[in-house]
């Protein structure tokens, strides 16, 4: 059974993001999206949401599965007994990123290979931080997310708003 992990914040999950899981769900037997636990950063969401959201928005694709990790995404491949690590590129600026992530891998796990998927021309520019910047302003997001997300981005960003008031 071939099995690969896309790994990534996933905050908030975005219609590239959706491009790139679809695309390579039928590419494997099994894939994971790995939702990193980053304690370096300050989401909007957090791990928990960021995975039940992706659970709602993928169980009609029977060969996924989605967890959480924090540490190495090389090590948690490893972990789950994966092959191939996933990695989506928008533009010409995340692939010379990427490459030397994907080199670094290798050196320390020469069994795993990553596979760069292009996203759809339509989300080239589409970034979750470009998604909450948009929302904070009350701008539309129906274009670059699932409705169910584009809700929970908007009721996130209204606590914040009444917190900081």
């Amino acid at each position: 059974m071939t099995t690969a992990v896309y790994p990534g914040s996933f905050d908030p999950v975005t219609n590239g993001h959706l491009d790139i899981i679809c695309r390579a769900s039928k590419m494997f037997d099994r894939l994971i999206i790995a939702v990193l636990n980053n304690n370096a950063k300050t989401p909007l969401f957090s791990t928990k949401e960021r995975v039940t959201m992706l659970r709602e928005i993928t169980a009609h694709i029977s060969n996924i599965e989605v967890e959480s990790f924090d540490g190495l995404s090389i090590k948690y491949c490893h972990e789950r007994n994966a092959q191939f690590m996933v990695r989506g590129l928008r533009a010409v600026t995340d692939f010379e990123y990427e490459l030397q992530i994907a080199q670094t891998n290798r050196v320390i796990a020469p069994d795993i290979d990553t596979i760069f998927l292009t996203t759809n021309l339509k989300y080239s520019y589409l970034s979750s931080s470009i998604v909450k910047e948009i929302a904070t302003y009350n701008g539309d997001i129906s274009a670059f997310v699932d409705q169910r997300v584009a809700e929970r981005i908007q009721q996130k960003i209204g606590e914040k708003h009444r917190r900081n008031e």
